[in-house]
């Protein structure tokens, strides 16, 4: 008997034999009556039952049992009504409508053959890194995941298209393997993940939110298996040895032949002496543009960005809004506190229009409306603000140069009878009509030179690009550059391979991604955008058929199926399980062991690790989160923050022995010669580092939650 089949065994085992010994049989309540239910769940889904149907079989088995305990002639009846109102309840959940839109995108990504594309140009660009194969495999899954979300057919893709790569090239399976399978779980974690959906129905958590959170984390792991890979390969050179120079090989089309063979290899040097002499040398001349466009694309590209980042960057200060308030005062008005603007203020200190009339609008400069607006530049308002440095009321309040009332409030050199000021044409006291040039008037204003000289240093600091800017430009363009600089022949038609396999898909995953992160478009109507797109990807690689559209529906029919059946099982099974008493039980039972927030999350992510190795990652969610998801508030733990450590744990549940799915996918595509053991073997090193990577998210919890918080606070 397999190794496998024996560890399953036991594992059933040894939870049977927990309820025989530690359920009290003779004393049995509701509650334990709900935890025995979840056992024989477990149980059962080992045994190979089907998951959806065992949860709603065992949900209403037992919620016909509680119904019974409190009221036998209405136990039917409320059991019926409960997986009605079940149903559906999960019939009109929004969210779920996005699953089978993803789900159809990526088996039509998955049918226009770009994967097959995009393997072959990234194993020629990744040439030379240590372990280029491994490399090149982890991209493909990374891309492929982040666009399909179907962790089986990535793996069983990449075992088609990479595994005998890489045996050909003299690798060792045991890498090669985990390197697959671990880049094809990559799925579940790295959006659009119909794992984080489903997680979000269950946890009412936002999709969108979700999305944002999981991001980096899912670079972060992808790129722990990359340098992980690249490592290996450098300490132990036999286990991924360099590629032959017959797989090195590219292939030149006659345009880019003729321009090595007459001007060099150096890419934009050729094109410029055959544009030069495009007389001498037996090529279209619009051929030659189509090329030399191609090898201009990332300088365009880079230009556009910094272009858009400049928008962000410069100004948006229209001519003549140069912070007037913040003109420094000249040695004459050391003396004033208060920066003003040059025209009048009223008395609570707001800039009024240089002129008003006497019903509250602009007046002449000159002069201010009787109510206690401005007054002109020989004094101030009675309201005592500050005056010129000449002398100072006993208030400390800043007076005028002449005289002040016997209030010790600042007035006016000279006023009419109405106490309103009057024009600097009028007799005015002899100190204010006889100031000095260079003096300033008593707003506490600088003369009109300074003020000149003030708004053009406030001009030049106010167009300067900030430093970010300047760094960002001079790194992108010296890339841009070293790119150009070292830009040959082959190396053009690699990056022409590229743009024809990676962009296409960049660009689809960025759309659907950057839609929903931003807040555009619902995860459904982005989900509805990425199924055209991929119609399209299908359409321009002219691998669109009946067939190809055939399969795809199909497969995303029953994928749905299965998904939207686990969601009604798990909602009936929750329900008998709150039911019977057993959440409460389990919420009594953890609450008394004095936890505090640390140690539940490490109790909590324990359990979750070890439930991955009977279980695949739907049963976790559907059966387990409805229990975990209640004792988060009690804990004081974001449900954001819970489902990331969820996803990036779940990971192992494709990984893990017996129930590693990956790796059976794998078996099934792979050669013969290939055992289940060896794969087992490759994979334990990447669920190493997915541990590690656990570890590094719940010690930073910002690689998470930064892009959420910045981008919906």
């Amino acid at each position: 008997m397999r190794k496998e089949l024996w560890f399953g065994l036991s594992l059933m085992g040894l939870i049977v034999l927990s309820l025989v010994v530690l359920m009290p049989w003779g004393n049995l309540s509701t509650g334990h009556l709900g935890l025995l239910m979840l056992a024989l769940v477990v149980v059962a889904i080992m045994l190979g039952f089907p998951t959806a149907f065992t949860l709603m079989g065992m949900g209403m088995i037992f919620a016909l049992f509680a119904y019974w305990s409190r009221d036998p002639s209405k136990a039917v009846g409320l059991t019926l009504d409960l997986m009605v109102q079940r149903t559906y309840a999960v019939m009109s959940n929004d969210v779920l409508i996005s699953i089978p839109l993803f789900v159809f995108m990526g088996y039509l990504v998955e049918r226009a053959n770009l994967i097959a594309k995009l393997f072959k140009s990234l194993q020629l660009a990744l040439v030379r890194v240590p372990g280029s194969l491994a490399v090149a495999t982890l991209f493909t899954c990374a891309v492929f995941a982040t666009a399909t979300g179907i962790v089986g057919a990535v793996v069983t893709l990449m075992g088609l298209l990479a595994l005998p790569a890489m045996m050909r090239s003299g690798y060792d399976v045991r890498v090669s393997a985990g390197a697959i399978t671990a880049g094809g779980c990559l799925g579940i974690l790295i959006p659009p993940s119909v794992m984080l959906i489903v997680y979000g129905a269950t946890a009412g958590v936002s999709v969108v939110k979700l999305y944002a959170g999981a991001f980096f984390p899912g670079i972060m792991l992808a790129g722990l298996y990359i340098v992980y890979v690249i490592v290996l390969a450098k300490i132990k050179p036999a286990l991924m040895p360099p590629l032959s120079e017959e797989e090195r090989r590219v292939d030149l089309p006659p345009i880019l032949q003729l321009l090595r063979d007459k001007f060099g290899t150096h890419a934009l040097t050729s094109f410029l002496k055959g544009l030069k002499g495009s007389s001498n040398i037996d090529v279209p001349m619009q051929a030659l543009l189509k090329e030399f466009l191609i090898l201009l694309i990332p300088g365009i590209f880079c230009l556009g960005f910094l272009g858009l980042l400049y928008l962000a960057a410069s100004p948006s200060a229209e001519p003549g809004e140069s912070a007037p308030t913040t003109i420094a005062a000249e040695s004459t008005q050391s003396g004033s506190t208060l920066a003003e603007p040059p025209s009048s203020t009223s008395s609570t200190g707001l800039a009024e229009p240089p002129t008003s009339s006497s019903t509250g609008l602009s007046e002449p400069a000159s002069s201010s409306s009787s109510t206690g607006l401005a007054e002109p530049p020989s004094g101030t308002s009675s309201t005592g603000l500050a005056e010129p440095p000449s002398s100072t009321s006993s208030t400390g309040l800043a007076e005028p140069p002449s005289s002040t009332s016997s209030t010790g409030l600042a007035e006016p050199p000279a006023s009419s009878s109405t106490g309103l000021a009057e024009p600097p044409s009028s007799n005015a006291s002899a100190a204010s009509a006889q100031a000095p040039v260079g003096s300033a008037s008593s707003t506490g204003l600088s003369e009109a030179n300074s003020v000149k000289i003030s708004d053009q240093e406030g001009k030049s600091a106010d167009t300067a690009l900030p430093t970010w800017y300047k760094i960002t430009a001079g790194i992108m363009l010296a890339l841009v550059g070293l790119l150009y600089w070292r830009l040959t022949m082959v190396r053009l038609e690699v990056f022409k391979m590229l743009l024809a396999s990676f962009f296409p898909l960049a660009f689809l995953i960025l759309s659907v991604l950057g839609t929903i992160v931003f807040g555009l478009a619902t995860p459904t109507e982005a989900a509805a955008v990425g199924s055209l797109g991929g119609f399209l990807l299908a359409f321009a690689y002219k691998q669109l058929n009946m067939t190809v559209v055939k399969e795809s529906v199909f497969l995303t029919a029953k994928t749905s199926a299965m998904v939207c059946w686990l969601f009604v099982g798990s909602s009936i099974f929750s329900a008998a399980f709150a039911l019977l008493g057993g959440q409460e039980l389990i919420e009594r039972w953890v609450l008394s062991l004095g936890l505090s927030k640390i140690q539940f999350l490490l109790l909590s992510q324990v359990i979750i690790f070890l439930l991955g190795w009977p279980l695949e990652w739907t049963e976790i969610i559907v059966i387990f989160m409805p229990i975990f998801i209640p004792l988060l508030p009690k804990f004081g733990v974001d449900p954001l923050f819970f489902g990331l450590l969820v996803a990036l744990n779940l990971q192992t549940a494709f990984l893990s022995p017996p129930v590693a799915m990956a790796a059976f996918y794998l078996k099934g595509v792979a050669p013969p010669q290939v055992t289940l053991n060896q794969i087992f073997a490759g994979m334990m090193p990447f669920m190493a580092i997915q541990v590690v990577a656990l570890a590094l998210l719940y010690m930073f919890p910002e690689i998470g939650l930064w892009l959420p918080e910045v981008i919906y606070k």
